[in-house]
């Protein structure tokens, strides 16, 4: 790491003890920008790096709320408004037990960088709490929801911040959610939230668009090395939103997605993974991913070893961060995997990127490679805006347009600063400079 930048880290860990997560975000970007501060001095000068490295503002709030059984129940909700020199702050709630102030940190950090490549007027934030909607009944969710947005409610707006879903928030959530700002405020401020019903302001393709968005990515670079998705093998991880759209889309351009996963487990379906059944018994049913297996003959299911020991030509890590280690991309390498893309925040461990970029393996950085999400959130808000609505074609037509010119941009920046083909600094220092020219610009504030 440069020694201007490393300075900066340094005070970084001293100001943000043991948020591991965050730690490594930054680390990852700051990685990167050697190259940018030799040619822009005026970034470490004007404090650049320090300004966008500290939050513009942290909420962290109780939610009490009471169970089905009357007792009173406490968990611990977080809003982390990271950046709003582009935009009103935007990202997503995560609601899961593992969530802390350092997991919110680093999801709004990278936040910054990944609205800011979409190229939407967005800035960067994200949300959660450490509660767990699966281990909840239906009522009990809704209560939860309710509080927590009793609390929020007086730091969003749609032209403050605007957040959506993650892990744990989905339609569900966000109606629950919408349903209690719209209460409390007595505003149908529709563009206050986004991931809404089709039917009271939300966007077609939105529940498709991380996942379409990281096979449009993965297109785009399979194309730049002379080769097609049509008849590759493909390994998805995860089975939520993310993973099933990135199935459904990589299969629909004529992809063999071979094996899907959770935390139980993997499955492996020489056949292809049947998209419909796989919706049905995580989306319907909410079942694990053995009870796919027991109904389908072609497909094995195994809790030993991972996922990505199954030999494939395209692996797109979309469940959690750091799922993928150092001895994952050696069995991803050892199979000759051409592409890896992130689906989910950092789902690879340092150690794996850098296995799988020593082996010359084609790697794409979340920030870049699930951009389409929060890109057709922000056409949500357009739409919101316009009151209007958009069709199917014409919003997926908008969210192909968008990856094909991120991956352009990242492609195109990795180029000019003598590295082609590295999509990780390509997208880090494409997504900084903007943000820094916008801070710079608007004084020290």
């Amino acid at each position: 790491m440069d020694t201007q930048l490393q300075k900066v880290y340094d005070q970084v860990l001293r100001r943000n003890p043991g948020e591991v997560e965050f730690h490594q975000a930054v680390k990852e970007v700051f990685d990167s920008l050697g190259p940018v501060l030799r040619k822009r001095p005026e970034y470490v000068e004007g404090a650049v790096l320090s300004r966008i490295c500290e939050p513009e503002r942290q909420i962290i709030f109780r939610v009490p709320w009471v169970d089905d059984a009357g007792r009173v129940r406490i968990n611990r909700g977080f809003r982390v408004e990271y950046s709003s020199v582009l935009g009103p702050y935007k990202g997503g709630l995560r609601f899961h037990p593992s969530v802390y102030l350092g997991i919110i940190k680093f999801l709004g950090f990278e936040q910054i960088f990944k609205n800011s490549l979409t190229g939407m007027p967005i800035g960067g934030a994200k949300g959660g709490a450490d509660f767990d909607p699966h281990s909840a009944s239906e009522a009990e969710v809704m209560r939860f929801c309710q509080s927590f947005m009793t609390e929020l409610y007086r730091h969003l707006g749609e032209h403050t911040d605007v957040p959506a879903g993650d892990i744990g928030v989905g339609g569900r959530e966000i109606g629950y959610l919408f349903g209690q700002y719209k209460r409390i405020t007595n505003r149908h401020e529709s563009g206050v939230l986004t991931g809404k019903g089709l039917t009271w302001g939300g966007s077609l393709v939105r529940t498709e668009a991380t996942g379409y968005g990281v096979v449009y990515f993965v297109n785009e670079m399979m194309q730049e090395i002379g080769r097609s998705l049509e008849g590759a093998r493909v390994a998805v991880s995860g089975s939520g939103n993310v993973a099933i759209y990135a199935i459904e889309k990589a299969q629909q351009l004529g992809a063999t997605v071979v094996a899907c996963s959770d935390s139980s487990g993997y499955v492996v379906d020489e056949r292809g993974i049947d998209v419909e059944l796989l919706k049905h018994v995580k989306e319907v049913e909410r079942e694990r991913i053995r009870c796919y297996a027991d109904r389908r003959d072609s497909a094995v299911f195994s809790d030993r070893g991972s996922i990505w020991q199954v030999p494939v030509e395209v692996a797109l890590p979309c469940a959690t961060q750091n799922e993928l280690r150092e001895e994952d991309a050696r069995a991803l390498v050892a199979n000759r995997v051409a592409v890896v893309a992130e689906g989910a925040n950092m789902p690879c461990t340092p150690a794996a990127t850098a296995v799988l970029q020593e082996a010359g393996v084609n790697f794409a950085p979340g920030k870049a490679s699930n951009a389409g999400g929060v890109a057709t959130s922000a056409l949500e808000m357009q739409q919101n805006a316009a009151r209007d609505s958009w069709g199917f074609a014409e919003t997926d037509a908008k969210l192909q347009e968008i990856m094909h010119d991120i991956h352009d941009r990242c492609a195109g920046t990795a180029e000019e600063y003598g590295q082609p083909g590295n999509y990780i600094l390509g997208a880090n220092i494409a997504g900084f400079t903007k943000v820094a020219d916008a801070v710079i610009a608007m004084g020290v504030v």
